[in-house]
């Protein structure tokens, strides 16, 4: 195919660097031509950083802003997403699916370089994949990448390192801090995938989730922003099909469903030695996701949500 996901994620990058100064985002151009761009560990990068930064994770195909809420009681910004687009933006791009591990440097790889790379078999699964001349990706680190990251992604994707943009925030940036949260849908969406259930009934996503305070360090970060999507979030999908397959499904889908709910993200990150992909899968998920099936006019509910855990998270 041709590369849609990253053409339109390119475009929206090229905004960004093009208001680098008042978005208080830092590029960096490496020895091989590719360009770093610093969202949050040198530069106090804001608010519309981090909703540029969503919005290019996901291609561009979804709409992302801040609106009000509380938490116990007490007022807090709320991330909103939506999408009518929700397999491309969501699974394709935005899901944090390839794990860059080079040399001392290692982050979450998202955004639409993924489908450029096809490593997953995520993309063998769904029948997609690009063959851009420009790709941009999103690195959750807390150190900027150099050229032999950018080489292996060069490998990975055939595109040249003159070509590639990364975007780099850490979980304890505003921006890094945003970017992670705007995942509300994304989680529903891959946790439906991994169930078997066929994703492209979803016609639409909206979620909510607790935009936690930005925490002091990398790591404390890692945890906030998690808490906020297992104990927070909300999700309503809007599928197709028959009721008796989401009545059968719903109950796996929301994190209460995994063993080790209840505990706060950073002891079970602990726990399993730092390594995201040594967690139980089935915990990455919405506290709550609604289904309304547009053919049958029913909703279903299922999750929990857990703000007095949150609470304690986020240090209220």
């Amino acid at each position: 195919m041709s590369g849609v996901l990253n053409e339109r994620a390119c475009q929206l990058t090229e905004h960004l660097l093009a208001k680098a100064g008042e978005l208080k985002v830092i590029p960096h151009a490496l020895e091989n031509g590719a360009i770093v761009v610093d969202c949050g560990i040198e530069t106090p990068a804001g608010i519309q950083a981090g909703l540029i930064l969503s919005r290019i994770c996901m291609a561009d195909l979804g709409q992302i802003q801040l609106v009000p809420g509380t938490l116990e009681g007490q007022p807090l910004p709320y991330l909103q997403v939506q999408t009518d687009h929700a397999v491309e933006a969501c699974l394709l791009s935005q899901y944090a699916g390839w794990k860059i591990d080079v040399e001392k440097f290692f982050a979450m790889g998202s955004g639409p370089m993924r489908a450029a790379a096809e490593v997953e078999d995520l993309y063998r699964i769904l029948a997609f994949g690009e063959s851009p001349k420009k790709t941009v990706g999103v690195l959750e680190a807390n150190t900027l990448p150099g050229v032999a990251v950018v080489e292996k992604i060069s490998k990975a994707t055939g595109i040249e390192p003159r070509n590639i943009v990364l975007l780099v925030a850490p979980t304890s940036s505003i921006a890094g801090n945003i970017q992670v949260i705007s995942r509300s849908v994304e989680t529903a969406m891959h946790k439906l995938f991994e169930c078997k259930f066929d994703v492209h009934r979803v016609q639409a996503g909206f979620g909510t989730a607790p935009l936690a305070p930005v925490a002091k360090d990398h790591l404390t970060g890692i945890g906030r922003t998690n808490d906020s999507i297992l104990y927070g979030s909300a999700v309503t999908l809007w599928v197709t099909g028959d009721d008796a397959s989401l009545q059968e499904i719903g109950p796996t889908i929301p994190s209460n469903s995994a063993a080790c709910f209840g505990k706060p993200f950073l002891e079970v990150f602990e726990e399993a030695n730092h390594d995201f992909y040594e967690i139980d899968p089935s915990f990455f998920s919405p506290a709550i996701v609604n289904f309304q099936n547009l053919d049958t006019g029913n909703i279903f509910q299922f999750g929990q949500m857990n703000t007095k855990l949150l609470q304690h998270s986020f240090g209220f």
